[in-house]
């Protein structure tokens, strides 16, 4: 008896050292965790943690959250409750240089109009008109201010990112410049006043989003460098590029420049506007070929993509007996968007026009990341075929869909070779600057691009519907490729910090026990249920039989009376309705008891079998520590 009494305290001491042990760690250890979570949603990633401590000036976050929300609607409490932690995380990892305020906006009080006047958005929570608010406000110490209106639970993969952009954004309060060298009239075209009136002179609607979040500057296609500070360079569609325009586009990127590069094996916005001397243009591709070699990238401007998955529906030629028919080379692209980019996850369609299609070269050794895919129905067309004759029926009846997915545009990431071993020589028309940037050889870190073999992307046919309402145009978009360019630029102007940042795990993860338990027992149901429709189909067809047929005195004057026979035949077809309604009580109460069983199951492993055995390892660990003590005394 005295060995067991000794167990036990010995247990409960464990016990208390244990929870000591707890209680010191969270007060001396308050950054230190351990996450065991799939897909480490709990861990904070390099970038945003290089971030933080890189803040020079403090940055103050407040959060408005309406109480109210979470107690109506339990996964927005448990939401919030993720987005506090993670606040909570940065402002430890920041150093004093981030600020947290949290709030909870009542209806109708001073801190639901602070939120309003922040941009914030309101969200009805029942038909009273009452708003709830779940949002984020940030400024920094200029008052300039970053929002997220409302978090919303479909991009809780996206957290961190969010989180840590706003961050970046305050603490670099000067809009990055975006260079562009393009052969596309992107930021408008003054000879189209005087040939196609003013609407075709005006800044295409794509340029309009760029200007909104960057200092958007336009590059010759003639230069010898690329200026200091630019932070994105946009190549688009830039054809015929002279030795010291590529040149200067390969330094920018050696020197540790972001680059978004846009070839195309057939543009259609460029064959849809006349040549300088006002003739059809002939030359309709572009083409990297001498950086792509270099950087491992492979790419053939001779051929086009085509995918029956999302075909656009033309006019067919007036010999067709159709109407309309689906033109394989332009095409819709929804499945195939990369859900796991913040760029691109939140993206619902992108429309493409003649696309080409990359790959990475045998042998390269970058990190190439596919962020939108052509479908499984798709295949190539020559490019020719489309430059002479881009007969609709034609295409489709020579379509064969075949080899599966191919990229469009991709992330590529790595240390790069230059594609020059020295300047090239100068022109005599425009000789090379005094001040020319000293040559490198290599990227000195990893260089970030991205990569699309599509320029249509940009055009305003392909995604925007441009009307003209009471004197002002009116943009209104049925795709997201203005969207699709704008935030991929972002992400390259946030640099490494942001660009490591993807699409995490979501803390809500799915019963998928309970979840096949009820599928099943919801299909025994439904074919139950479906036995007992169609037998009182058969029963109610019966009984009117019954009630039409064999009726006593049932003349003019008589009263319709049933016979013996026939009322027996109606009890025993309710009888047999209130068994089978039975039987489905008992198949929902099966399926509600197996569900409690699981319930109580994972109860008791949770309250009682894991102290159990933590308190039985105790318990043996003392038992053998007495016995060594023992066995050194004898």
């Amino acid at each position: 008896m005295r060995r067991v009494w000794s167990s036990i305290i010995g247990g409960l001491a464990v016990l208390g050292i244990l929870v000591g042990i707890n209680l010191a760690a969270d007060a001396l250890l308050p950054g230190v965790q351990l996450d065991l979570s799939e897909g480490k949603i709990y861990t904070l990633s390099a970038g945003t943690r290089q971030l933080l401590s890189g803040l020079k000036e403090p940055v103050t976050l407040r959060l408005f959250y309406s109480r109210d929300m979470g107690a109506r609607v339990p996964s927005y409490g448990a939401y919030a409750e993720r987005v506090r932690q993670m606040l909570r995380e940065y402002a430890q990892l920041a150093g004093g240089k981030l600020r947290l305020e949290f709030y909870n906006p009542e209806p109708f009080s001073d801190l639901e109009d602070r939120a309003l006047a922040s941009g914030l958005q309101g969200v009805p929570l029942d038909q009273s008109g009452e708003q709830v608010y779940f949002g984020l406000v940030g400024t920094n110490l200029l008052d300039d201010t970053r929002s997220i209106g409302f978090f919303q639970p479909d991009r809780e993969r996206f957290l961190e990112y969010d989180l840590s952009r706003v961050i970046y954004e305050l603490s670099n309060p000067t809009r990055p410049v975006i260079g562009v060298m393009s052969s596309l009239p992107l930021m408008g075209d003054p000879r189209a006043m005087m040939m196609r009136g003013a609407a075709a002179s005006k800044p295409w609607v794509v340029a309009q989003l760029m200007r909104q979040s960057f200092a958007v500057r336009t590059l010759p296609l003639d230069a010898w460098s690329i200026p200091a500070d630019v932070k994105v360079l946009l190549v688009a569609h830039a054809q015929n590029l002279s030795e010291p325009a590529l040149y200067a586009i390969d330094q920018f990127v050696m020197r540790g420049g972001r680059l978004m590069v846009m070839v195309d094996p057939y543009s259609e916005a460029q064959a849809a506007t006349p040549g300088p001397n006002g003739m059809p243009r002939v030359d309709l591709a572009s083409d990297l070929h001498r950086l792509f070699d270099a950087w491992g990238i492979a790419y053939d401007p001779n051929q086009v993509v085509g995918d029956l998955d999302g075909a656009w529906q033309v006019r067919a030629g007036p010999e067709d007996r159709v109407s309309v028919v689906n033109y394989v080379p332009w095409f819709n692209i929804r499945d195939g968007i990369n859900r796991t980019d913040p760029a691109t996850g939140d993206l619902d369609q992108i429309t493409v026009a003649d696309a080409g299609f990359i790959a990475k070269k045998p042998g390269a050794t970058i990190e190439f990341t596919p962020i939108l895919q052509s479908g499984a129905q798709s295949g190539l067309i020559p490019a020719e075929t489309i430059r002479t004759s881009p007969n609709p029926s034609e295409l489709l009846a020579n379509f064969k869909p075949e080899g599966g997915p191919r990229v469009i545009a991709a992330r590529v990431r790595g240390v790069l070779k230059s594609a020059f071993t020295a300047p090239p020589a100068a022109p005599k028309e425009k000789p090379a600057p005094a001040d020319l940037p000293s040559f490198r050889a290599s990227s000195e870190t990893a260089a970030n691009l991205v990569v699309v073999a599509d320029s249509d992307i940009l055009a305003n046919r392909f995604w925007v519907r441009v009307e003209s309402a009471f004197g002002e145009e009116q943009a209104t978009p049925f795709a997201s490729n203005g969207p699709f360019v704008a935030n991929l630029l972002g992400s390259l102007a946030g640099g490494d910090m942001l660009l490591g940042l993807r699409g995490r795990g979501v803390v809500s993860r799915p019963f998928t026990v309970v979840d096949a338990m009820q599928r099943d027992a919801e299909a025994r149901f439904r074919r139950t249920e479906q036995t007992l429709q169609k037998h009182l189909q058969e029963t109610q067809k019966k009984l009117v039989e019954l009630r039409q047929g064999n009726a006593v005195g049932g003349g003019a004057g008589g009263s319709a009376m049933l016979t013996p026979e026939q009322q027996q035949a109606i009890e025993a077809a309710d009888r047999e309705v209130l068994q089978t309604r039975k039987q489905l009580r008992a198949v929902q109460l099966d399926l509600k008891h197996d569900i409690d069983r699981l319930d109580l199951e994972l109860r008791l492993f949770d309250i009682v079998a894991v102290p159990a055995v933590l308190t039985v390892i105790a318990i043996g660990l003392g038992l053998a520590r007495r016995r060594r003590r023992t066995q050194a005394r004898a």
